[in-house]
Parts: C-alpha cells; sequence; structure tokens
C-alpha cells in the first residue's frame, strides 16, 4: 500500500509516522509532502529515510491508495482535487469539509460504516474535543437515547500548536524568574491561567470551537442530540480533558454505566475514587484510548449522569482516530 502525509513536518504529521509504525499499518511505500519551507528535509520511517516533497498541483498522489492530510483548512481545500482525482481517499484532520454533505465525519468506534460512502473520495476527521466526547457518548447512548449534554473543556496547550507548547514553557520560567511574562500565541497569559476562549466567537456567544461540539456531534452520531459547551484553554502540555454531563430518556445508574464503560471500545474506565483513582492529563499523554471517571448519578436530574475523560488531543484526537479510519476501509475490503 502507498501512503501519504500531507504536513509531514507539524505536530500532527509527526504523530502519523509514530502512529503508522506503532500499528503496524501496512506502508509499502511513503510519500512525504509539505511546505516549500519543509521541503527537503529528512524524515526516518521504519529504518529508512524519507524526504519531504512540496506539495503541488500535479500528479504526485497517482498510485497513492490513502493521504493523511493535516496542513490546515486552505491548504486542504485547494489541494483536496489534486489529491483525489486519481483514486486517493483523502483523510482530512481539517475542518474545512466536516459538515459538507457529501463528506463523511468519522469516528470508527462510533460510525465506521460512514466511512464507506464518500462521493468526493474526502472523509473528515472531527475536532479533536468531540471526538474524545462521542466515543464516551456512544456508549450512553447505547444504554438510553441523549437528550442533551453539557461540556466543560480543559484543552491542553498542544491544540493550538507546537508554538503554544513553547510559549507555555517559556512563560513559566519568566514567571518563576520573575520576568515580564511575554504573550503572543494566546490572548493572554497562559501560565498560571486559565483562558475561557478557544477559536473566534460566534454571534450567538459561543466560539467556533464549541459550535463544532454542537454540529459534529449530531452529525456524527446521526441524532437530535442538543449539546452545550464552554471550551476552555489550561496551562497543561498534552491531552484535553472534559467534565460531561448528559441527561438521557431513562434512568441509568451509575454501576451500570460504569460496566458499559468497562466494556466499551477505545475506553479505558478509571474510576475508584476511594483509591483516588481517575484520569489526568500528565499520565494519558502519549496514550490511545479515551479514559473516563468520576461516573455518578447527577443530584438535579434524576435522568442525569455526569462523567469525566481524558485523552491525547494529538493521538486520537487526530492521528490515530484517522489512522483507525483507514484500518476499517481495509478491512471492509474497500482500500
Amino acid at each position: 500500500m502507498t501512503v501519504a502525509i500531507v504536513g509531514t513536518s507539524g505536530a500532527v504529521g509527526q504523530e502519523f509516522l509514530r502512529v503508522l509504525d506503532e500499528r503496524n499499518f501496512p506502508v509499502d511505500e511513503l510519500a512525504l509532502f509539505g511546505s516549500s519551507r519543509s521541503a527537503g528535509r529528512g524524515y526516518n520511517f521504519r529504518g529508512k529515510s524519507y524526504a519531504v516533497k512540496e506539495l503541488k498541483h500535479n500528479d504526485d498522489f497517482k498510485g497513492v491508495d490513502v493521504a493523511f492530510v493535516s496542513a490546515g483548512g486552505g491548504t486542504s481545500v485547494e489541494f483536496a482535487e489534486t489529491i483525489t482525482k486519481h483514486g486517493t481517499v483523502m483523510i482530512d484532520n481539517s475542518s474545512a469539509f466536516r459538515m459538507d454533505d457529501d463528506v463523511p465525519l468519522v469516528v470508527p468506534e462510533v460510525n465506521p460504516e460512514d466511512a464507506l460512502t464518500r462521493p468526493r473520495g474526502i472523509i473528515a476527521n472531527p475536532n479533536c474535543s468531540t471526538i474524545q466526547m462521542v466515543v464516551a457518548l456512544n456508549v450512553i447512548e447505547k444504554l438510553s437515547h441523549i437528550r442533551r449534554v453539557y461540556v466543560s473543556t480543559y484543552q491542553a496547550s498542544s491544540g493550538a500548536g507546537a508554538a503554544a507548547m513553547e510559549e507555555l514553557v517559556k512563560q513559566c520560567g519568566q514567571a518563576s524568574r520573575g520576568e515580564d511574562i511575554v504573550v503572543e500565541k494566546f490572548a493572554y497569559q497562559l501560565a498560571y491561567n486559565l483562558i475561557p476562549h478557544i477559536d473566534v466567537f460566534t454571534e450567538n456567544g459561543y466560539t467556533k470551537e464549541e459550535m463544532k461540539m454542537y454540529h459534529e456531534t449530531r452529525k456524527i452520531m446521526h441524532s437530535d442530540i442538543e449539546v452545550s459547551a464552554t471550551c476552555v484553554r489550561v496551562p497543561v502540555m498534552r491531552s484535553h480533558s472534559e467534565a460531561t454531563w448528559v441527561e438521557t430518556e431513562r434512568h441509568i445508574g451509575a454501576e451500570e454505566a460504569r460496566r458499559a464503560f468497562a466494556e466499551a471500545e477505545g475506553i479505558v474506565l478509571q474510576d475508584n475514587p476511594a483509591g483516588k483513582e481517575y484520569p489526568m492529563p500528565l499520565f494519558v499523554a502519549g496514550k490511545d484510548p479515551v479514559y473516563v471517571g468520576r461516573i455518578r448519578e447527577d443530584l438535579a436530574n434524576p435522568n442525569g449522569l455526569t462523567f469525566w475523560t481524558v485523552s491525547d488531543q494529538i493521538k486520537k484526537g487526530a492521528a490515530l482516530n484517522a489512522v483507525q479510519i483507514a484500518e476499517y476501509l481495509i478491512k471492509a475490503g474497500d482500500l
């Protein structure tokens, strides 16, 4: 199989290389693409060195079976036809196509079969916060239909890229030395602070990040589920956390939910309050699953359930989810 990665030099591009190797994905030929700035850089994969080629409008994707694309929405839109015109399956990590009716939006634990119908040859990878949430929500949905969700996210600095992680490290050092804090990447200092603002604000007062969670969840789950989100940037390096409250059609006890989470695909149950065991981003970074804990019945609603999830947003929230989509297509004989 011939595999391409577009946006190789970015954090998600690098994660693609690691995930493909970890999961022993069948890569016979590998093609790496990037901007003119990245062209010529060399990366090792399974003992062989590969040079990044500049992404251009040509026939470089002829013979490529699947392309994992993480180079920004503008690049995805501009090069989609170039990537797919010879039959390449494009799995796109940007928000460019997520809500297009003719592009499936897929989380393999929830709606893998949607990937089989792709009129434009494109499959969209959802927002990282949405992926983490719907993996958990799907477990509850199988027990009883979810009417509404309230969620607060606690999103790591790495969700804004490598430069954001570097800024957090620098700010912590500046604060410890009593120096002036330099703010460039975020609207405010992130070190020792929380910023309740991710992406731009929309007319209804929610940010685009929060609205993504609303619209994407409904599309992925094929549901009339209502989602109200508050997305917060926190001074964490890697892995997003989410506090989630759901209202279901029937009462679901905490033990019933706990059993369902324990048996679910792609989830690790970590819920032992007596032993102070619950998911935390420090220990989830680099891991594949969505970790679930703090499961309890909501005191304010007889059909309410609340729980806490943590997942590595660069891994499961981006590269791993895309690779799992490709693995499903291979298993289905469609790649």
